[in-house]
């Protein structure tokens, strides 16, 4: 049946190598390619049910399949995730220790700036 998935990973394998080659790029084996679609989603997804679905779409029934498989944090990534554990939650928004308070000022101005004109 069309629907149902493959048993075996050769034939995707031999499909991706064909298209890299007529393409006339390097090969990359299709796990590159989750490796990357879950790196994507870690760094996209902004909670755990985001992330959840993410996982899902990779095929995976839990999301410690994609951590565990997948879940390799870059050292020096690492190192930046660590050093923002030292610092106030309250300031840092989407991880750019930009201070919240500021934030929303500068959208009220803008509000106001807009609505003015």
């Amino acid at each position: 049946m069309a629907d149902e998935p493959w048993s075996k990973a050769a034939a995707i394998r031999r499909i991706f190598k064909e298209a890299f080659l007529l393409a006339e790029l390097p090969s990359f084996n299709p796990h590159s390619f989750r490796n990357t679609l879950a790196a994507l989603g870690a760094s996209l997804c902004q909670s755990p049910e985001e992330f959840k679905a993410w996982s899902q779409n990779l095929g995976h029934e839990g999301v410690l399949t994609t951590l565990y498989s997948y879940g390799e944090v870059q050292p020096t990534r690492q190192v930046e995730l660590v050093q923002k554990l030292g610092l106030p939650r309250d300031t840092l928004i989407q991880g750019q220790g930009i201070d919240a308070a500021e934030l929303a000022k500068a959208v009220a101005r803008e509000i106001q700036n807009q609505a003015a004109g």
